[in-house]
């Protein structure tokens, strides 16, 4: 084989600031897009993104050439810039984050846990190492 091979997964979760409800309905497509496109420049492809209103989740898979820190690095500022650009109001995500690498043959169910987030928190079904209530 001549070529490199790599099939990398990532499940990254991280807070707004002081876990406050900054993410609104209003909001909240604008935050996700801009994770997305950031997430697209970066070489990363976006399996899903979910949330509620005071943290992300995102599953991706992402390039050897890039780390973990630097992914999030980059979206978070990213979408934290574009939101104050745009808003009136107040936005900042926390500094810390949790992530967690994903087997080829777990995408779908972390991928369904992510898209589901609002419902594991209406029935307080949400994994709590997922959560990180503590960021």
């Amino acid at each position: 084989m001549r070529s490199s091979f790599t099939q990398m997964y990532v499940h990254c979760v991280w807070a707004t600031w002081n876990r406050e409800a900054l993410i609104t309905p209003e909001i909240q497509g604008m935050i996700y897009g801009a994770i997305v496109h950031q997430c697209e420049m970066l070489k990363c492809t976006v399996i899903a993104i979910g949330g509620v209103e005071d943290h992300v989740h995102l599953l991706v898979g992402f390039p050897p050439t890039l780390a973990v820190s630097e992914l999030v690095k980059k979206v978070k500022g990213t979408s934290s810039h574009l939101v104050n650009s745009k808003n009136d109001g107040f936005f900042k995500w926390q500094g810390a984050y949790g992530a967690f690498t994903v087997s080829q043959r777990s995408l779908d169910k972390v991928a369904d846990y992510i898209r589901n987030q609002e419902l594991h928190h209406q029935q307080e079904t949400a994994i709590p190492v997922y959560e990180l209530m503590d960021l």
